[in-house]
C-alpha cells in the first residue's frame, strides 16, 4: 500500500499543548475509524508552524478526504517512492 507524506501549515503548531495535540490526535483517530483500515496513520512531526505527517492509502484522494472530514488542512500531499537512511550508503 502506498505511503503518503502530508505537509499541514498550521501557525503555531510548535506551541500547542499536549491537550491540543491529544485533541486533534483524538479527531484523527475518529475519522480514521469511520474511513476504515484502509486509511492508517503512522506518525507526525511538529514543527514550529507545520506537522508533517505519514500516512499510509490507497490514494492520494483517501489521505484528502481524511484531512477534510477531521478538518485538517492538507497543503501538499506527496507519495514517498522510495525510502533510503544510512545503510543505502553500504
Amino acid at each position: 500500500m502506498p505511503k503518503f507524506v502530508i505537509e499541514r501549515e498550521i501557525p503555531g503548531a510548535g506551541k500547542l499543548s499536549e491537550q491540543e495535540l491529544k485533541t486533534v490526535s483524538q479527531t484523527s483517530c475518529q475519522v480514521l475509524r469511520e474511513l476504515g483500515p484502509q486509511v492508517q496513520w503512522l506518525q507526525s512531526y511538529v514543527t514550529a508552524d507545520k506537522i508533517y505527517c505519514v500516512y499510509i492509502a490507497p490514494d492520494e484522494e483517501q489521505v484528502r478526504e481524511h484531512a477534510r472530514l477531521g478538518g485538517f488542512p492538507a497543503n501538499s500531499v506527496a507519495r514517498v517512492m522510495t525510502v533510503i537512511d544510512p545503510t543505502t550508503a553500504e
